[in-house]
C-alpha cells in the first residue's frame, strides 16, 4: 500500500515553511462572508500559513536625532561664545593668557600692568649649553631693558604676530627687547667664559694596576664670545624656552699622542715622590714618601713653555698634605695650597723631590723670676717691639713672675720665600760665621757682632735686601756689601757688611775682627763680604745664635 502523498499547495514536494514564532500566538479569525469562523472550525489536516507581523520602529532613532541636534546647538553656542570671548580679548587691550617674557607671566595684563610687572621682575638672561645653564644680570651684560617696547611686543602676540591659539591655550614666549653696549656686552660674555669653557684634556699616562698605560686625549669646548654676542642682538629669533643657547667652538688638546710621554713617566715613577717639609726656624726636616703606585695615579700632563710636561692632580695631593699636617707637633703646620704648588712645580720640572715650608704658630710664655722684656727678647729671639705689639694693653715694663704673655710667630721674621739648601749661621759667643750649602760648610770666617750697649739680637732671620754701600747716619759709617737681615727697632735695620769707612777714607775695625765692635751689625772681612753678597740671594736664612 502506498503512503499518502502530501497535498499539492504550490510548493511542489517541499515541506511547508516553518511558521513565524511569536512569544504569544495571535488569535486567528477567519471571516467567511460576514460570520466569523473560529480556528477550531478549520480542519486540522489542512495547514495554515500566516504572514509575519509588521516590525516596530526603534525608539532610539528619535532619541539619537535629538542628541545630535542638541550637540550641534551646543557646539554652535560654544563657537559663538569663543568668538565673542576672542573678540573681547583681542579688542580689550590686554595680553593673551599664555604670553610670558623670559619666564615672567604677562597674560591678561593691560599695557600699564605688564610694564610694571616686567620692570619689577626682569633681572637678566639665562644662557644654556645643553643641560648646563647660567644666569647673567643686565649689569653684567651692560644692557638696558626696553620695557615699553617689550610690552608692545607682548601685546602684539596673537594679534599681528605669533599664533593666536598658542597665545590663548598654550605658552607664548616673547623675547625681551634689550639695548646693549657693544663693548660692555663682550666684556660680560668674556666673564662668562670661565664658567662655560670645558678645557681640552691632553693625552697622558696613567699608572694603573702596576703598569703605565696611555690615556686618550679629549677635545674641549670654548665659548665663542663674538657669535654669542651676535645672537644676543637678535633675541627675538634666538631666545627660546627661557634661555639663549651659547655658541661653542671645539678646542683641540695640545697632546694627542701619549707615546712620547711614556719614557718621561717611567723616569719619574722609578722612585717614590719625596716631599721634604722644612722648618726654617728650627732647621728641622721631615721627609714624606709616596710610592709610585700611589702618586703615579695623580699624574697629569701640563703645557709648559719648554713643551709638555707632567704635574700632579691637586685634590689627592692636598688630601695627603692635610693628613700629614694633622700629625705635626710643636705648633708646626703647613699651608696645604702653598705646599701643593711647590710639589707641582717640582714634578713639572721633572723632579720627584719637592721641598715645602713648615710654619710655626704663636706661643705663650710664662714669665720667670728675674725676667725683663729685654731678657725675654734675647732668650726667645724676638725683638722687644714685636713682643709689645703682640700684647697690647699689657705693661711689659713691670712683668711679674708667672705672668703669661704672647710671643708672635717667629715666621714674622721670615717674610720672603725661603731659599733652599743655603743657610748662614753666626755665633755671638764664638764670634764666628759659617756659611752652609746643601748641608755642608762652604765657608768658615771670623766675624764681629755688636757691643754690649748696642748688641746684635739673636734669632732666625733672612737676607731681606742688598745694598752696595749703606750709610748709617747715627755713626757716619759707610758699610760696603751691605745685606739687611732684621729690624732692630722699627725703621732701622741691622745687617751683614764688610769693614766700614768714616769720612770717606778711614777704615774701621780691620784689626778687631773676631771681637764685639759693631753697633749691632755683623762684620766680616770686606773680601768675604763681597763673596757672600753675590752668593746669598734675598731669602737666604740667617741664624744668629747667642
Amino acid at each position: 500500500m502506498q503512503a499518502p502523498r502530501p497535498p499539492q499547495n504550490g510548493w511542489g514536494n517541499r515541506p511547508p515553511a516553518r511558521p513565524t514564532r511569536h512569544p504569544k500566538p495571535p488569535t486567528l479569525h477567519v471571516v467567511v462572508g460576514s460570520a466569523p469562523v473560529h480556528p477550531a472550525a478549520v480542519p486540522a489536516s489542512q495547514p495554515q500559513y500566516l504572514s509575519p507581523p509588521r516590525r516596530r520602529r526603534h525608539r532610539w532613532s528619535r532619541a539619537l536625532i535629538i542628541v545630535i541636534a542638541g550637540l550641534a546647538v551646543g557646539m554652535i553656542g560654544t563657537v559663538i561664545a569663543l568668538s565673542i570671548g576672542l573678540f573681547l580679548m583681542l579688542s580689550g587691550g590686554r595680553t593673551l593668557p599664555g604670553v610670558e617674557v623670559a619666564g615672567i607671566p604677562l597674560g591678561g595684563l593691560s599695557k600699564e600692568e605688564a610694564f610694571a610687572r616686567l620692570s619689577a621682575s626682569f633681572d637678566g638672561l639665562n644662557f644654556r649649553d645643553g643641560e648646563r645653564q647660567w644666569h647673567l644680570s643686565l649689569n653684567q651684560l651692560q644692557g638696558t631693558l626696553d620695557a615699553a617696547s617689550t610690552v608692545e611686543r607682548a601685546l602684539a602676540y596673537g594679534r599681528s604676530t605669533g599664533s593666536i591659539l598658542n597665545g590663548i591655550f598654550g605658552t607664548a614666549e616673547v623675547a625681551p627687547v634689550i639695548i646693549f653696549d657693544p663693548t660692555g656686552l663682550i666684556t660680560g660674555l668674556e666673564g662668562l667664559g670661565p664658567q662655560v669653557n670645558v678645557p681640552a684634556q691632553n693625552a697622558t699616562i696613567r699608572y694603573e694596576a702596576g703598569a703605565l698605560v696611555p690615556v686618550a686625549a679629549v677635545e674641549g669646548r670654548a665659548l665663542d664670545v663674538g657669535a654669542t654676542a651676535a645672537k644676543l642682538v637678535n633675541l627675538s629669533a634666538t631666545y627660546h624656552h627661557g634661555a639663549l643657547d651659547v655658541v661653542m667652538t671645539p678646542v683641540q688638546p695640545a697632546v694627542v699622542d701619549a707615546t712620547p710621554l711614556l719614557a718621561k713617566a717611567q723616569a719619574l715613577l722609578s722612585s717614590p715622590l719625596v716631599i721634604r717639609a722644612y722648618n726654617p726656624v728650627t732647621n728641622a726636616v721631615i721627609d714624606w714618601q709616596i710610592p709610585p703606585q700611589t702618586w703615579g695615579v695623580w699624574l697629569n700632563t701640563v703645557n709648559m713653555p719648554s713643551g709638555v710636561s707632567f704635574t700632579v692632580s691637586g685634590a689627592p695631593l692636598v688630601d695627603f698634605l692635610n693628613t700629614q699636617n694633622s700629625a705635626l707637633s710643636g705648633g708646626q703646620y703647613l699651608k696645604p695650597d702653598e705646599a701643593m704648588r711647590a710639589v707641582q712645580q717640582a714634578v713639572e720640572g721633572g723632579s720627584a723631590q719637592a721641598q715645602v715650608r713648615l710654619y710655626n704658630a704663636s706661643t705663650q710664655y710664662t714669665v720667670q723670676p728675674g725676667d725683663t722684656l729685654g731678657s725675654i727678647a734675647w732668650k726667645t729671639g724676638i725683638q722687644m717691639f714685636r713682643i709689645s705689639r703682640a700684647n697690647p694693653g699689657l705693661n711689659l715694663e713691670t712683668l711679674g713672675t708667672g705672668q703669661v704673655i704672647t710671643l708672635p710667630s717667629k715666621d714674622d721674621l721670615l717674610p720672603l720665600p725661603i731659599v733652599p739648601n743655603k743657610r748662614i749661621v753666626v755665633s755671638i759667643t764664638r764670634q764666628r760665621m759659617w756659611v752652609y750649602e746643601n748641608g755642608g760648610v762652604k765657608w768658615d770666617w771670623a766675624a764681629s757682632t755688636g757691643i754690649a750697649d748696642s748688641p746684635t739680637q739673636p734669632g732666625v732671620y733672612q737676607i731681606l735686601s742688598h745694598e752696595g754701600t749703606a750709610y748709617a747716619g747715627n755713626w757716619n759709617l759707610h758699610m760696603p756689601s751691605f745685606m739687611s737681615i732684621y729690624e732692630a727697632v722699627p725703621g732701622f735695620h741691622n745687617g751683614i757688611h764688610g769693614f766700614p769707612t768714616r769720612g770717606g777714607s778711614q777704615i774701621l775695625w780691620e784689626n778687631s775682627l773676631g771681637t764685639r765692635v759693631t753697633y749691632g751689625c755683623i762684620l766680616i772681612d770686606s773680601a768675604n763680604a763681597r763673596i757672600l753678597y753675590d752668593w746669598a740671594a734675598d731669602g737666604v736664612v740667617v741664624e744668629i745664635q747667642p
